[in-house]
């Protein structure tokens, strides 16, 4: 005799995070997370965008600085309010400083207000900094959320430093995006992917291409990206005399995966990082790949093993690696292919069963604090 017991609903998610109009690794992992829950029964998710679209008679406003701000609160509110009251949780993306309080804080106080959990979902490499400086965040994290959940053991780590429990779900990937290709012959085609801000400190990359360009004159770097720092960027690529350097600007998520498919090796030389997605992306393509060693970045790539680390701001060491490379192809491509075997713990199948578990977790017991656990 067939069952005639009702299905249970899928779990109705409010994920409060950046659109992609805000290019950046927020906007792309709340899309993935959002491709990723299509079609499954378990869970019904919707994006709430920080970033939502006034009506077109406020288009000029928003191109006034101090204006778009306001427009965009007077919209974000409303839209909190009418999609965390139809969630059974809300699951917000949170950064650092100004965005935390603008963004977050509103999601949260909300979700309290009517009784939802809350998963909040941290992301930003500054933590250490901004929780330092931030009782605000500090006392939002530890009282008012449910489950804090980190996509690496650095950031589980600096929370816990803080007295702030937090599980780890990381970041993920679709491989199939992302092409795998033998680099053979391995070319000195360089491309990096970070924003143009100072945490990236993208100036080390354009040092380290100087050192690279002056024994291969035929090297090649492309810059994605955009941000504050563009304009200096800009002037030390002429300053260093550099050729062959390439601002590409903001690219859409549907179009990277050409730029990591065109080069042959892949830079970063951030001062602060979490698990960018960057490498990972990088990783799936069959870059090699050169980085600092900083934040998180040593838990996501082994040095030796997945490609080659060096110390913060050194351009002669992020230089003489990627040298290294140049120069050993085979060693190249054995890095390039132990990092790509790891993208498969960052495979939507391990992810969605941490994330799963998370939302159950805070469903079934929202008056108490989830405590803190490996979920994948």
């Amino acid at each position: 005799m067939k069952s005639t017991s009702p299905v249970a609903r899928p779990l109705r998610i409010a994920i409060v995070a950046a659109s992609l109009r805000i290019l950046g690794g927020h906007a792309v992992q709340a899309q993935r997370l959002l491709q990723g829950w299509e079609d499954d029964r378990r869970v019904d998710a919707r994006l709430v965008p920080i970033d939502p679209a006034p009506p077109r008679p406020f288009d000029a406003l928003l191109r006034v600085r101090y204006l778009r701000t306001l427009v965009t609160q007077l919209w974000y509110w409303p839209l909190l309010v009418r999609e965390v009251r139809r969630a059974d949780v809300v699951h917000v993306f949170s950064a650092s400083y100004s965005s935390f309080l603008l963004a977050v804080l509103p999601a949260v106080l909300i979700a309290r207000l009517l009784g939802r959990p809350v998963v909040l979902n941290y992301h930003s490499g500054e933590a250490p900094d901004h929780l330092r400086r931030s009782a605000v965040a500090r006392y939002v994290m530890r009282k008012w959320v449910d489950l804090n959940v980190v996509p690496s053991a650095f950031l589980r780590d600096v929370l816990g430093s803080f007295g702030i429990a937090a599980r780890t779900i990381p970041n993920t990937i679709d491989v199939r995006l992302f092409p795998y290709r033998v680099r053979d012959p391995l070319g000195p085609r360089l491309l990096s992917t970070r924003n143009f801000e100072p945490i990236y400190n993208v100036a080390c990359v354009l040092r380290a291409f100087a050192r690279v360009q002056a024994r291969h004159p035929r090297a090649r770097l492309v810059l994605v990206g955009s941000g504050s720092q563009e304009a200096p960027l800009r002037a030390l690529a002429r300053e260093l005399d550099l050729r062959d350097v390439t601002f590409a600007g903001r690219i859409p998520p549907s179009e990277i995966a050409g730029y990591y498919a065109r080069a042959d090796v892949y830079v970063q030389t951030p001062v602060t990082d979490n698990m960018p997605l960057s490498v990972l992306e990088a990783f799936a393509s069959g870059l090699p790949v050169v980085s600092t060693r900083v934040g998180g970045v040593p838990a996501l790539l082994t040095d030796g093993v997945h490609g080659l680390l060096a110390p913060e701001d050194d351009d002669e060491a992020v230089a003489a690696h990627v040298l290294t490379l140049l120069a050993s192809p085979p060693y190249a491509r054995q890095l390039a292919a132990a990092a790509h075997e790891t993208c498969a713990r960052y495979g939507w199948p391990v992810v969605r069963h941490g994330w799963l578990e998370a939302y159950r977790a805070v469903v079934h017991a929202p008056a108490a604090r989830v405590p803190s656990a490996e979920s994948v």
